[in-house]
């Protein structure tokens, strides 16, 4: 079954102006090839919303906590992608998104979650207050009566392995995570655009499935270690570094209470083998195998290599 809407109507991407490990921008350029029109919701006017205008979406400024914003940006769209970094505001902006979605009347409403939601319920829950969010907004959204699709993907490869990496990699030629010896499957936010991009396609079918998506493997940062060496040419090894001090760490770089709060709790989850999950959802909605941490390092080769990141 296909839906009624064409590709005259345009799909709402929020967090399209993301940077580094962004599935909004990714996805934006995704539906354009695809021929849709995408309506691109940003939060400020700079050079990466200029970017989209350039890929040739429609840009709307706004904050996915405004009602006004949130009007502009859905009035004559059929479909939205909703996703949001990690926010002490993600449940205030999810409900206030759902209203006015169910307000216009769309088809269709991605939803991006944590798959750590697989693993909670009304008695199950973690220490982060960010999964405790998104467990509330997927239970907020199963009320709404919206046409909802639920996307989980596990941790991605973009946040720990490089945004969180990269340097001591660079720098040391060491992995410098406080993963213990658990396992883990992550994932490219470019793998979890593409899928999202198949269920914008045509979401007839998605409406009201859950997909939890994870990487090419699960395994251990030993393991991801000498996938480094491999794709670098030099070894790299891993090290478990105390969760305290790593956490202390990017509180002096200033990163948000929120947040560090909640990688801290992904880290010790982590330790305790709670990301060993593996599923094939991304290969039945693409038809494609994940990244693996080898073709992931080697697209990433630069930043991980001290001369090229200096020139």
């Amino acid at each position: 079954m296909t839906m009624k809407s064409t590709h005259d109507s345009p799909i709402l991407v929020t967090g399209a102006a993301g940077d580094l490990g962004a599935i909004g921008r990714n996805l934006t350029a995704m539906l354009l090839a695809k021929g849709h029109k995408v309506r691109a919701l940003v939060r400020r006017e700079d050079e990466r919303a200029e970017g989209l205008r350039q890929l040739g979406a429609e840009v709307v400024q706004g904050d996915l906590t405004d009602l006004s914003s949130m009007h502009r940006a859905i009035e004559g769209v059929a479909r939205i992608y909703f996703g949001m970094s990690v926010s002490e505001a993600y449940l205030e902006a999810t409900v206030n998104t759902a209203a006015v979605a169910r307000h216009h009347g769309v088809e269709a409403f991605v939803n991006m979650s944590q798959m750590t939601v697989t693993q909670m319920s009304i008695t199950e829950t973690t220490d982060s207050p960010q999964h405790k969010l998104h467990w509330l907004a997927e239970q907020a959204l199963a009320w709404s009566g919206l046409p909802v699709v639920t996307v989980r993907p596990t941790v991605f490869l973009e946040s720990f392995f490089l945004r969180l990496a990269a340097a001591g990699v660079r720098d040391s030629d060491e992995l410098l995570l406080p993963l213990g010896n658990g396992k883990t499957s992550p994932i490219s936010a470019v793998d979890v655009a593409h899928a999202v991009a198949v269920i914008l396609d045509d979401p007839a079918s998605h409406i009201g499935q859950v997909y939890n998506l994870t990487g090419f493997e699960s395994a251990d940062l030993n393991h991801y270690a000498r996938a480094f060496s491999e794709a670098l040419g030099r070894t790299i090894r891993y090290r478990d570094v105390p969760l305290s001090a790593w956490v202390d760490t990017l509180r002096k770089f200033g990163v948000p209470m929120h947040l560090v709060n909640h990688v801290a709790v992904m880290a010790e989850l982590h330790a305790q083998g709670r990301y060993d999950r593996m599923t094939d959802d991304l290969f039945k909605l693409t038809g494609k195998m994940p990244t693996s941490m080898y073709d992931f390092v080697k697209l990433h080769a630069a930043q991980f290599t001290q001369s090229q990141v200096a020139a």
